[in-house]
Order: C-alpha cells, then sequence, then structure tokens
C-alpha cells in the first residue's frame, strides 16, 4: 500500500493499493492505443484540450491546493499559487504550441530541398518528486499533450492523492481515457515499466540516486531520458547590489516550499567588503521567518514533507556542526508535525563533506568572497549545476558571471524561478536536457529530415 500521511498532524491521510502487474499491463495497453488516435489529431484539437484542461484545474483551484498542503504540508498560498502557475502553463502551450510545432524547409547544396518535421514519439513516462506535486508534472504534461504523445505518471508515494487528482481533472477536461494516466507504483515497479517496448521515453525529476538509477535502466533499453536533479545553487551578492532587496529575496529563496526546492538559492556567497552586514540582516531575518500552519495565512513556512525528511535535514546540520560550522536557528520545533525553524550555517571549513551535499530543508550556507573570481571559485565548487542567482548593478560583473558560473540556469538580481516561456534544466550532477519551451517540447518529438528532390 501507498500511504500518505498529513506532515503538519503526522496523521495517516488514505492509502492506496499498487497497481498489479495486470493492472499495468492494462494501463499501458489503453496508452498505447490512446497513442494511435492521439497523434493523429489537429494541432487545434490538442491546444483546444490544454485550454479545457487550464480551465478545470481554475475550478478546482481550492480543491487542487488543499490537496497538496495536506499532503506535503506547503503553505496553502504557496499551493495556490503552484495551481495558478499551472493554468499559465496549460494556456501558454495551447497559445504557443502552433508556431512550435511548425517544421521548416530550405534548399540543399546538390538543388534539392530538405523538409524538417516535429513528430510524437509515443508514450512517455514521468517519474515526479513531491516538493512541487502539480508543476512537476504539468510542465511535462503540456508539452506531451500538444506534441501528440500520452502521458504515464510514476507520481512520488506521499502525494498519490494528488496524482489521482491530475488524472481527473484531465478527464474532466474532455481528455481521451488513457492519454493522461496516475501509475500507482512503488519504485520497484519501475525498471519493468521502462523496459515495456510500448513506452518510447523517460523523463525523472527528482535525487540524483533516482537519476542514476533511472538513467541505468532507460540506457540498457535505449530510450530517450530528460533528468532534472539536485542543486545547490549559489546566491552571490556583491558590493553594487542593493543589499536590502538582496537579503530580502535570500530569505524568499531559502525558505520557500520550507527550503524543499531545487533551484531555490542554498549556499548565499557574499563579497567580503559587504559581508558582515549581509550576515547580520540575513540571520535576524531567518529568525523572523514563522513556521506553522500551513492553511494559517500568517504562517511563512509549513513543515517539511515528512518527519523523516527533518530528520535527514538535522542530522546534516549535526554533521556540518561537528565539522566545524556555527549554526544560527534550524532547530525542530517541539510538538506533532514535521516542523524547524529556518537557520543559517556560517564558518564552514573548507574541504568539508558537508559541503558537497544538497541541503533540502529551510537552512542556508553562508560564505565569505574576496573577490569576484573566489565567488565563482566558491559557487562552481560543487557536483551540481542546475541554476545560480547573482546580485550586481555592475554590467561587467554580471556578464562574466553568465560565462563562468557553472549552471544550466542563472538569474540577474532576482530569484531564479521557472517559466514556460523559457528552458528549464542543468548540467553536472543535476541532471541533462531541458524542459518547458520549444527546446523542452522537442525533447520528445522524432525530429524528421524529409529530403525532396529537385
Amino acid at each position: 500500500m501507498l500511504k500518505t500521511v498529513n506532515p503538519a498532524t503526522g496523521q495517516e491521510i488514505a492509502q492506496y493499493a499498487e497497481l498489479s502487474p495486470a493492472q499495468i499491463e492494462e494501463k499501458l495497453a489503453l496508452a498505447m492505443q490512446a497513442f494511435t488516435r492521439w497523434r493523429q489529431e489537429t494541432v487545434e484539437t490538442r491546444t483546444a484540450l490544454l485550454e479545457q484542461i487550464a480551465n478545470t484545474f481554475e475550478e478546482n483551484k481550492d480543491r487542487l491546493a488543499r490537496q497538496a498542503t495536506m499532503e506535503m504540508g506547503k503553505t496553502y498560498a504557496s499551493s495556490v499559487g503552484e495551481v495558478e502557475k499551472c493554468i499559465a502553463c496549460f494556456r501558454h502551450f495551447a497559445k504557443a504550441g502552433p508556431a512550435m510545432l511548425r517544421g521548416e524547409s530550405y534548399g540543399l547544396s546538390n538543388g534539392n530541398r530538405a523538409e524538417i518535421k516535429f513528430l510524437p514519439l509515443g508514450p512517455v513516462l514521468a517519474i515526479m518528486p513531491w516538493n512541487f506535486p502539480y508543476w512537476q508534472v504539468v510542465r511535462f504534461m503540456a508539452p506531451a499533450i500538444l506534441a501528440g504523445n500520452v502521458g504515464l505518471l510514476k507520481h512520488a508515494s506521499l502525494v498519490q492523492g494528488t496524482a489521482a487528482l491530475i488524472e481527473e481533472m484531465a478527464l474532466l477536461a474532455g481528455a481521451p481515457p488513457g492519454l493522461f494516466q496516475n501509475l500507482a507504483i512503488g519504485s520497484k515497479a519501475v525498471a519493468g515499466v521502462i523496459a515495456d517496448p510500448r513506452v518510447a521515453a523517460v523523463t525523472l525529476t527528482g535525487s540524483e540516486g533516482a537519476g542514476a538509477a533511472v538513467a541505468e535502466q532507460a540506457g540498457r533499453h535505449l530510450k530517450k531520458l530528460v533528468l532534472e536533479l539536485g542543486g545547490s545553487d549559489p546566491f552571490i551578492v556583491m558590493p553594487s547590489a542593493d543589499l536590502d532587496k538582496a537579503v530580502k529575496q535570500a530569505v524568499t529563496a531559502r525558505v520557500m516550499n520550507t527550503g524543499q526546492s531545487c533551484i531555490c538559492g542554498k549556499r548565499m556567497i557574499v563579497h567580503a567588503d559587504i559581508y558582515d552586514r549581509f550576515k547580520d540582516a540575513f540571520i535576524t531575518a531567518m529568525r523572523a521567518v514563522k513556521a506553522g500552519d500551513p492553511m494559517d495565512k500568517a504562517t511563512d513556512m509549513g513543515p517539511l514533507s515528512s518527519a523523516a525528511q527533518r530528520d535527514t535535514v538535522l542530522q546534516q546540520l549535526e554533521d556540518a556542526k561537528q565539522q566545524g560550522a556555527q549554526l544560527h536557528g534550524g532547530e525542530a520545533l517541539p510538538g506533532p508535525g514535521a516542523f524547524m525553524n529556518a537557520g543559517v550555517l556560517t564558518d564552514l571549513p573548507p574541504g568539508s563533506a558537508f559541503l558537497q551535499e544538497e541541503v533540502f530543508g529551510p537552512v542556508a550556507m553562508l560564505f565569505r568572497a574576496g573577490d569576484i573570481d573566489e565567488a565563482i571559485r566558491i559557487a562552481n565548487d560543487i557536483p551540481y549545476g542546475l541554476g545560480s542567482s547573482v546580485w550586481t548593478e555592475d554590467k561587467a560583473e554580471q556578464a562574466k558571471f553568465i560565462e563562468e558560473i557553472e549552471a544550466g540556469m542563472t538569474a540577474i538580481n532576482q530569484v531564479l524561478a521557472s517559466s514556460p516561456e523559457a528552458p528549464f534544466g542543468g548540467i553536472k550532477r543535476s541532471g541533462y536536457g531541458r524542459e518547458l519551451s520549444h527546446y523542452g517540447l522537442h525533447e520528445f518529438m522524432n525530429l524528421k529530415t524529409v529530403l525532396h528532390a529537385s
């Protein structure tokens, strides 16, 4: 059984029976039947469905948001914002979709002509995490529907209610049976689904370990794969930055989703000239963050996703202290629920093994950099390369950061966030491939070259 537990209370919400092998086979067969029909539908039919799914999400916004908050603990306001972002994503691909699917034609040196067409691949398996339980799915789902593919969702066990709601919304919007299905399965069943010849490709958002395992399985069967894995993003502040704004946004970056976001700033790297001022203001602001009931409007952040996740973070903090770091805040809160205070780690010893880890909770690491070169060195001295955020008004510094930070994304004077219009993804151990925009759409399409004689 797959169990969901409310992390704010520790109370079990529901249990979901895992699909049997026979039930998995039924869903794979239905997916293939749906693909055979859906790939032949017009672009207008596909975009109309995306618009209708957006409308269905809009009509059920409160229900969807409450389910996410109950299952993984983010504040209700954050859940509403996530649902609204999904609505915008569906509508973006509905509006921009026809142009994204338009091919091109050009002459060749031999006098003939080449035509480029984008064609669907087939059923795509999406293995998704719990931290943004709607958005992570929709940024795969919307392009897949537009492309003419069909989707199979293996969602995290602790958000199975949310996963079922996504499928329900698609069906309420008029999606054909089999176009988008939730697979209530555990991790052990994933390899068999990837191996099935009807599954054309796989996309995963998750941990480095999960990504490595799925990459091995997909590689064994030569399946196309996109991976969006962990990150320990640098948040660099230089002397020319608006310090008050940088401090405020550093807090926002670190405690959004209770620190459980791959692209939130985790390592605050501050120039020596402003380090002390930033440190004092940042620690004060982080201590002021209110953790509590995620349904309360006055709450800044809810619990972590589970007691186990909080225990993992607390153990990381203990390890960091044992290696010489100073912890300001970051304590577990008494009573039921997986709550803890926001915190800041300072005086981290160079070469510490802890510095190579991702902390998936509301605790920031703070570093002093003597100059821009040292800031970049600290930023790059990790195995990850997902995102980054730099705060400077100096155009030359901005250009240097853009060129030299080893990451798939860099935000200038703003908190990094994903958007349907822009490609999303990382390098190094943060994965490969891209989601969103036309680049993400084309990851799971057959770019077919057609040669025409003159």
